[in-house]
């Protein structure tokens, strides 16, 4: 049966990894072999069934939730629509981000999903009227006039998949609230469960942060409460990150069972202590009915995250186990719970956290099991944060190219203080009206954060590596079973052998002579990173989003991992734009830098940080490894102009290798470019460039182009940008030229391999196409 239910998961997996869907039809291939298993029941019937039944389940389910998406010809239209504030409202810093259960749409003709993400912009109000903008509240009616598109985000290798995420929370179109008159609540509340839910929820953040306010952790408290993690700042996070407690920062399956087990025992024993109760209910039964209550609850109140899922899915089991005076194996548990799991959420598999949190309780089931006696408590709980830290380290590797060294030691304190404190106390702060249950659930949280920042701050805290191949995370995980093996088993040791191409397989560097290139989708921006044989270099790192939110962190540091480049030997920021400079100091915060070259003014914050910072200017040259960079602009005379525009102070970057030439040039506009022609015609020539200025009309003269004349031309522009790159007029320039042309937009990254067999160009959207992509 456990087999059976395993295959089912892994059908679903299967059909979350189609670049197409497939014809629902082909299910009634199944029918023989249903009949077949029908006839003779055996485990070699029953798996392959099951794992169809998994695939076809998936695909329905996909199929379902894509027929109801934005038509394209509505996109960036107003729209007037009736709706749920469906919910809890994330503030942000220029305005609120809620889900919307769309109820009715008002505008004649117009289709809109039924359920959308939307944004509210002060910038949006202000700019129209003086009144303030309006504040949502979960539960809430409203009539709204919104403006869609489709959920589009970055594209990268190893980088984080808005689209598949939005699928999976049947989020079919993102926007925002446009300024109208028409706007307004038409009920407070409306009555139904799910916004009840959100509500309350709602009701606790206010409390909580009212008592809270001003609190360094009040955050990491919302998060244990009410799994709103939002507000948890990037340095807390990475202290989290980096000592491996990330697990117990929001609601995770340890807090629930805790809480759960909790009210079992205390129902158990005032139960017991009844003259009648015990006569219509057992104890026990009734306590499994409390407990399980409980669980639910703090789920629901939690967001009903994938964690959280998997653990009332697991404690429903056993307590239909208790109920019924049945035995049943832990790995018939767990599996269960993954077929419920993926019965209610076929896109859970896609979810680095569905696969850490039912690998952690399997790990900690097999680790356990198999055993003579029962240990001392304490060896107990050493044993299984080894064994927890070990069985997840293949994992953590593949999933985040990273792994904290510290975690036994912080989770050694952390997990007591923040399971069997903190947590109880934060909740109990959070339902009733004391305010020192709170303040002094902060003062231990504060405490545990002062023994976590000296590990954090260690040098080596964390193992960060290239991502491995697929068979050797296969080979991992086996030799991490044959480490974890009982004592008395011989020669556990071998198991090392298994691990050792985990940590041993690096990706394959150019050749000499050679280099790769990844111009990076950060949406309306610009990061392109350049690697040769033994060097890499960062030129420009796209836009920041948010105070904790960047490029530098959200795409180009987590690529750089995954690519195996440890350390930047050089970066570069062009000019003083924040689609170019955004994320520079996210990167020199978590990247090793050699030097840094700018055209930034000497008092900028980012030259502050900046190791050996210089100016970049026309004629500076290296070579590394046989491929030679050569700056073409800006002249260092330019400097003295204060008038000069930031734009035409970009640095202009040209990249020779044996095997083609790349041309960098920022987003220097005509007076530059015809500066150029000009003065160094023979230098522009280039195989491949990368557009000026995103496509701009302030662009890509037709002067430029010729004397470029690139055999591919790359716009690296956002999805629907305010600004309309690149324009069609410019697009046209360049497909007259005959030049191949990309779009970061369109493409995704573009990943460039220049080398023997010439120059290759691989977009990522169509490299890593998933059935869900066809939305667009």
């Amino acid at each position: 049966m456990t087999s059976a239910l395993l295959a089912f998961v892994f059908g679903a997996w299967v059909l979350q990894q189609q670049a197409v869907l497939p014809h629902l039809s082909w299910a009634l291939a199944l029918v023989p072999l249903v009949f077949l298993c029908y006839r003779r029941p055996t485990l070699w019937l029953l798996v392959p069934l099951a794992a169809f039944a998994g695939f076809f389940w998936a695909a329905a389910s996909a199929q379902h939730r894509l027929a109801d998406a934005l038509p394209t010809a509505w996109e960036g239209q107003n729209i007037q629509v009736v709706g749920v504030v469906a919910s809890l409202p994330q503030q942000q810093e220029h305005g609120q981000r809620f889900v919307f259960d769309v109820e009715q749409t008002l505008t004649p003709q117009a289709h809109v999903p039924a359920k959308i993400s939307l944004n509210s912009y002060a910038d949006e109000f202000h700019a129209h009227q003086t009144s303030a903008a309006p504040i949502f509240k979960a539960g809430e009616r409203w009539q709204l006039t919104v403006k869609l598109k489709h959920p589009h985000g970055a594209a990268n290798p190893h980088g984080f998949d808005l689209e598949a995420w939005a699928l999976e929370l049947n989020i079919r179109a993102t926007g925002y609230i446009r300024n109208d008159n028409e706007n307004r609540r038409l009920n407070p509340l409306v009555n139904r469960p799910a916004y009840w839910v959100e509500h309350v929820r709602e009701k606790l953040r206010d409390h909580m942060q009212q008592v809270l306010q001003g609190k360094p952790y009040a955050s990491t408290l919302l998060a244990l409460a009410i799994g709103d993690d939002s507000g948890i700042s990037r340095h807390d996070w990475q202290v989290y990150r980096r000592t491996g407690v990330t697990h117990l920062m929001s609601i995770s399956g340890l807090h629930i069972t805790m809480i759960s087990g909790l009210i079992f025992a205390l129902t158990q024993a005032l139960w017991r202590r009844s003259k009648y109760l015990p006569l219509r209910l057992p104890a026990r039964k009734a306590a499994v009915v409390a407990g399980m209550l409980t669980a639910l609850a703090y789920t629901l109140i939690a967001g009903f995250g994938v964690p959280a899922q998997r653990t009332v899915y697991m404690l429903a089991v056993v307590a239909a186990a208790l109920w019924s005076g049945r035995n049943v194996s832990f790995s018939l548990v767990l599996a269960w719970a993954l077929v419920v799991t993926v019965l209610l959420d076929p896109w859970a598999v896609n979810e680095a956290g569905f696969w850490l949190s039912f690998g952690a309780v399997a790990v900690i089931v097999y680790a356990s099991g198999s055993r003579l006696e029962r240990p001392h408590w304490l060896r107990e709980a050493l044993n299984t944060q080894w064994a927890v830290t070990l069985g997840l380290m293949p994992l953590l590797l593949v999933l985040f190219q990273q792994s904290s060294l510290v975690a036994p030691l912080a989770n050694a304190f952390a997990i007591p203080m923040i399971s069997l404190l903190i947590t109880p106390l934060t909740l109990l702060g959070a339902v009733l009206p004391f305010d020192f249950i709170l303040l002094a659930a902060h003062q231990l949280m504060q405490w545990c954060m002062y023994l976590l920042q000296p590990l954090s701050d260690l040098p080596d805290a964390v193992w960060q590596q290239a991502i491995p191949p697929w068979w050797a995370l296969i080979f991992a995980m086996l030799g991490t079973l044959w480490i974890l093996l009982p004592r008395g088993f011989s020669a556990r040791w071998l198991g090392l052998i298994y691990c050792a191409p985990l940590f041993l397989v690096v990706p394959e560097t150019p050749a000499i002579g050679s280099m790769k290139i990844a111009v990076l989708d950060v949406g309306q921006g610009l990061s392109v990173v350049v690697q040769t044989a033994h060097h890499a270099l960062l030129y420009d790192t796209g836009p920041s989003y948010s105070a904790d939110a960047d490029s530098g962190n959200r795409i180009i540091v987590p690529y750089l991992r995954a690519a195996g480049i440890s350390h930047l030997d050089g970066m570069m920021v062009t000019h003083n734009d924040n689609d170019h400079s955004g994320g520079a100091i996210s990167v020199l915060q978590e990247v090793p830098v050699g030097w840094f070259a700018s055209s930034l003014p000497a008092d900028h914050a980012i030259v502050a940080v900046a190791p050996q910072p210089r100016r970049c200017y026309a004629g500076q040259q290296w070579q590394w490894d046989g491929v030679s960079f050569e700056m073409l602009h800006p002249t260092w005379q330019s400097y003295d102009i204060e008038k000069l525009k930031d734009n035409d102070r970009g640095c202009v970057l040209k990249v020779t290798s044996r095997f083609g030439t790349l041309l960098l040039p920022a987003d220097i506009e005509s007076p530059s470019e015809q500066m150029l022609v000009e003065t160094q015609p023979d230098a522009l020539i280039a195989d491949v460039l990368v557009v000026p200025h995103h496509g701009s009309k302030t662009s890509s003269t037709p002067d430029f182009i010729a004397h470029v004349h690139p055999l591919i031309a790359i716009f690296t522009t956002g999805y629907r940008n305010r600004f309309g790159h690149p324009k069609p007029e410019i697009v046209e320039r360049y497909k007259d030229s005959g030049s191949r042309m990309y779009r970061s937009d369109q493409d995704g990254a573009i990943l460039l391999d220049f080398g023997v067999k010439g120059i290759s160009a691989n977009a990522w959207r169509k490299t890593a196409h998933r059935y869900w992509d066809e939305a667009e």
